[in-house]
C-alpha cells in the first residue's frame, strides 16, 4: 500500500477555537495539525501586545492550544506546526517550554524559525527592496516604524522537521507553508518539484481558514449546512504524486463538497493563473475537483511554477489615533435621527477645532456593510438603526476630545434609543501597512533554524 500523508487544520486565525482540532487529534488519525495564526491585522495587535510587554508579542492563545493539544498529540507522534510566534518567535517557544513541562513533557522538541523580523536592519537592506518608479518607500516612515517582516515559505518549517522538531514555532510565513511543509518533508519532494510543491501550497491555502471549507462563512445552501455548533475542521490524506483527499474527522458537523471547496479555494484570489508564493507560484486554473463519497472531495491536476526571486516585506508603522463610538436609535424614523446625529457630531468637531485626518460614519442596520450599494429603504421599515462614528487624528489629544461628545446626545440630540455610547473617551493607537518585495537571497542566506528542548533557552 503506497504512503499517505495525513494533514489536519488547526486554527484559521488567532482566537480561532482551537476544539475541532482536538478532535482531529482524538479522532482524526493524522501525523501533523497545522495552524494559521496571522494576518496583517494579528501583527498590529502582536506588536501592540510586544511594546507593552517585550515578552510578549506572540498569539496568546498559543497557551491553551498546547494545554489542549500537547496531551494528545505529544504521545501519539502528531506534530504541531504554527506561526503563532508572530512577532516574538522566542518568546511563543518559551511559553511551550513552560506548557510542555507542566505536562511533564521534559523531552519535547521545539524547532524555533527565525530570520523574518528584518526590522533592525531596514537601512543595510534598503538597496535590496524592489519598487517600481514612482513608489512611495519605506523610508518615508522611517520616524514611525513599529516592526518589519518577511513572508518566508516551507523550507525553513521542512529543515525543523529534518531536525526531529514536535513542535514548530515561526514568525511571518505564508498562510500556506505550515501545511506544505510537513508533504516535502515526508515525500522528499525536491523544492523545484513545482507541479507538487504546487498542489502542496494549494492543500495549505484549502486549509489555512479552518471552517471555511467545511461549510463555514458558506455563500451557497447554507441554511442546509448540518450542525455547525459542532464543525469538523478539514482533513487531507495526501498521495505522493500531490493529489489529496479533503474531508474530516466523522460524526462532526459542516460539509465537504466541491462546492463548499471551491468557496474557499476562490477566496484571496487575484491573478488564478499566478498565484504567487515564495515556495512556488501556482496555477489554479487546472485543478480538478471531485466528490468521490460523503464529505470527501479529490484534488488534483494542480500545476506550479518556479518560486519568484522575490519575497513580500511587510512594514508597519505608527498611523495616528482613533476616535470612535456608536449612538442606537429606534423607530419610527430611526434612520433620520441617526443622520442628525452624524451632522450634529461634525459641527461640533468643527466648532471645537478637533483636527482630523479622516471621518468615517455607517448606519448599522442599513449600510454598515454594503456602503454605497445597500438598498435604498423606507425610513419606517426599519425598526433600529446604530450610528457608527469614528475619526483619525495625527495627535492623541484630538481623538480624546471626540469621544466626550458622544454622551451628551443622549439627552441633547435626536431621540435616543440607548445603548453604544461609546468607549470612555479613550482614543486607539492606529497602525500602518506597508508592503513591498526584495530579493530573497539576501533573507534566505539568514534564516535560521534551531531545536529547543525544555531545558535550553531559546535565544
Amino acid at each position: 500500500m503506497s504512503k499517505k500523508v495525513r494533514i489536519g487544520a488547526g486554527m484559521g486565525f488567532y482566537g480561532d477555537s482551537v476544539l475541532p482540532a482536538l478532535d482531529i487529534a482524538k479522532n482524526g488519525n493524522v501525523q501533523y495539525i497545522c495552524f494559521d495564526d496571522l494576518a496583517e491585522l494579528t501583527m498590529a495587535i502582536l506588536e501592540k501586545d510586544r511594546k507593552k510587554d517585550p515578552t510578549k508579542g506572540y498569539t496568546k492563545d498559543i497557551t491553551q492550544t498546547m494545554n489542549l493539544l500537547l496531551p494528545e498529540c505529544f504521545p501519539k507522534g502528531i506534530k504541531l506546526i504554527t506561526n503563532a510566534g508572530g512577532i516574538n518567535p522566542e518568546g511563543a517557544v518559551n511559553e511551550v517550554k513552560r506548557v510542555a513541562k507542566s505536562l511533564g513533557f521534559d523531552d519535547i522538541k521545539i524547532g524555533l524559525v527565525k530570520g523574518d523580523n528584518i526590522y533592525g536592519g531596514l537601512n543595510e537592506l534598503s538597496p535590496y527592496f524592489l519598487t517600481k518608479d514612482g513608489e512611495e518607500s519605506w523610508e518615508q516612515y522611517e520616524d514611525r516604524l513599529l516592526f518589519a517582516s518577511v513572508y518566508l515559505g516551507a523550507q525553513p518549517i521542512v529543515e525543523a522537521l529534518k531536525q526531529g522538531a514536535d513542535v514548530v514555532i515561526t514568525g511571518r510565513t505564508t498562510d500556506s507553508a505550515q501545511f506544505a511543509a510537513p508533504l516535502i518533508y515526508e515525500y522528499n519532494w525536491s523544492y523545484d518539484d513545482w507541479d507538487r510543491v504546487a498542489s502542496a501550497v494549494l492543500l495549505g491555502h484549502l486549509m489555512e481558514c479552518s471552517g471555511q471549507v467545511t461549510g463555514g462563512n458558506y455563500t451557497g445552501a447554507w441554511q442546509d449546512i448540518e450542525d455547525l455548533d459542532n464543525i469538523g475542521y478539514p482533513i487531507a490524506e495526501v498521495s505522493e504524486d500531490g493529489s489529496f483527499i479533503l474531508t474530516k474527522t466523522e460524526g462532526t458537523g459542516g460539509k465537504v463538497s466541491v462546492e463548499t471547496v471551491k468557496e474557499q479555494f476562490l477566496y484571496e484570489i487575484h491573478d488564478p493563473h499566478h498565484y504567487i508564493t515564495p515556495d512556488v507560484i501556482v496555477d489554479f486554473t487546472s485543478v480538478i475537483f471531485e466528490d468521490i463519497g460523503p464529505d470527501q472531495v479529490r484534488v488534483s491536476n494542480v500545476k506550479g511554477k518556479p518560486a519568484p526571486p522575490t519575497l513580500k516585506v511587510l512594514i508597519g508603522y505608527e498611523n495616528g489615533w482613533a476616535g470612535d463610538g456608536m449612538l442606537g436609535y429606534s423607530w419610527p424614523n430611526a434612520l433620520e435621527k441617526a443622520k442628525k446625529a452624524e451632522e450634529i457630531l461634525k459641527k461640533q468637531i468643527n466648532r471645537l477645532g478637533i483636527r482630523t485626518e479622516e471621518i468615517h460614519t455607517s448606519y448599522i442596520g442599513y449600510n454598515s456593510l454594503h456602503g454605497p450599494l445597500a438598498h435604498e429603504v423606507e425610513s419606517d421599515s426599519l425598526n433600529e438603526i446604530y450610528l457608527y462614528f469614528a475619526i483619525r487624528t495625527k495627535e492623541k489629544s484630538d481623538a480624546a476630545k471626540f469621544g466626550k461628545l458622544l454622551s451628551p446626545l443622549a439627552v441633547n440630540g435626536p431621540p435616543f434609543g440607548g445603548g453604544g455610547l461609546g468607549k470612555g473617551g479613550k482614543p486607539r493607537q492606529l497602525l500602518g501597512i506597508y508592503s513591498c518585495l526584495i530579493d530573497r537571497n539576501v533573507i534566505e542566506s539568514e534564516v535560521t533554524v534551531e531545536i529547543v528542548t525544555v531545558n535550553k533557552e531559546a535565544v
